[in-house]
């Protein structure tokens, strides 16, 4: 059923301070006759092939990996995909066949990252080894983070170095929408823990850019490099990387600019709103506000965010009342608090992140500033596509 000779190839992961190569992972490849490359991925995928023969196949293919490791740069990690079925099986007392593979090929176990690969496994023995992994000087990696509810006890339980985001999730990510938020709360909470972020599928220059956002700290897909036989010299792509890298800090620089142009703009646009709300003016007696497209509402609250008028929107070419909110107090929101801590003494206009709208389900910002003495703060929401 396996046929082949069984090989490990090694694709890089690009370090995102440098855009040297920093380790690799050994990917399974079964080397045909002819000299041509099959993954090994379809054998591990099909329940027929027998586990005697894949458990058999995989130490392999790590045994190869670690046999050529001298013949990489001494300062890069490999990275071997653990499965928690093979862990399953192991007695308590068993000494671990990696590590025992590990002295057999003078390998510092520094140099080793274990990707704990698959969903399900008994989570204390899956526990109880990755700690053995860990005393022997191996740090920790869990792949496909992000793909099934199961990782977060995985996280707890392993405390892992490295979380390496599940590729799919990655990529419609990338393009936007609410996974774009999942990736990034994943990503902050990587952080919180002191886990560093690998991304992994990364094959448009529109990836790298969403990588770069979430705070990888390494890289690793086509747009660089496919696995192959052997190593990469370790700066070869370290002037793409470069290019790249710029063209994203060029992308953001730009939403910047977007940015400091609109603030300029809410200027004057709080400047006018405060003088129509001090005026006690009617709604009639509000400007068409064509100029400030971005304007999604406004309103005002008294200094403790309790909401004390409508919201006002432009819509349809004419001004809109909503009471739905009146008496509502946001004094909880992050915005709010903000700009109560920086905004209340200097009266100066603040400007809140991005968030999305529970109401309409908008990208948004919150411009707000005190007026009337301290006492009452006007509002405005910003549609933040644009940006």
């Amino acid at each position: 059923m396996i046929d082949g000779q069984p090989l490990a190839c090694f694709q890089p992961f690009i370090d995102t301070a440098t855009g040297r190569i920093a380790g690799v992972e050994a990917l399974g490849r079964l080397q045909q006759a002819a000299g041509q490359l099959a993954s090994v991925g379809p054998l591990f995928a099909d329940p027929r092939t027998p586990a005697i023969a894949l458990r058999r196949l995989d130490r392999q293919i790590r045994d190869n990996a670690l046999s050529r490791l001298h013949e990489a740069p001494s300062d890069w990690f490999l990275s071997l995909n653990i499965s928690p079925r093979w862990i399953n099986r192991l007695r308590p007392d068993q000494e671990l066949p990696s590590l025992k593979q590990l002295r057999k090929h003078n390998v510092d176990p520094q140099r080793i990252v274990f990707e704990i690969t698959e969903l399900g496994g008994d989570i204390q023995r899956l526990a109880d080894v990755v700690a053995r992994y860990r005393e022997a000087g191996a740090r920790i990696a869990i792949d496909d983070f992000g793909a099934g509810y199961s990782q977060l006890d995985r996280v707890l339980a392993l405390q892992p170095d490295i979380l390496k985001l599940d590729m799919r999730l990655f990529q419609a990510a990338a393009l936007g929408g609410p996974s774009s938020d999942v990736v990034k709360a994943l990503a902050q909470m990587a952080e919180k823990t002191g886990c560093w972020i690998i991304a992994e599928g990364v094959e448009t220059e529109a990836q790298l850019s969403f990588a770069l956002e979430c705070g990888s700290r390494y890289v690793q897909g086509f747009l660089f490099a496919r696995a192959q036989a052997d190593f990469f010299a370790a700066d070869a792509f370290v002037e793409r990387f470069a290019q790249l890298r710029h063209r994203y800090v060029q992308q953001k620089l730009a939403e910047r600019g977007r940015l400091m142009i609109m603030r300029q703009q809410l200027s004057e646009l709080m400047t006018l709103l405060q003088t129509w709300a001090q005026a006690h003016a009617p709604l009639s007696a509000l400007p068409q506000l064509d100029a400030f497209p971005w304007l999604l509402r406004f309103y005002q609250c008294d200094r403790h965010g309790t909401q004390l008028t409508p919201n006002l929107e432009w819509r349809n070419n004419a001004w809109e009342s909503d009471d739905r909110y009146l008496g509502h107090n946001w004094s909880w929101r992050p915005y709010f608090y903000h700009l109560l801590a920086e905004g209340w003494d200097e009266r100066r206009l603040t400007l809140s992140s991005t968030y999305r709208d529970a109401t309409s389900n908008q990208y948004c910002l919150t411009a707000g500033q005190f007026f009337d003495n301290g006492e009452r703060l006007l509002l405005i929401d910003i549609d933040a596509a644009g940006l």
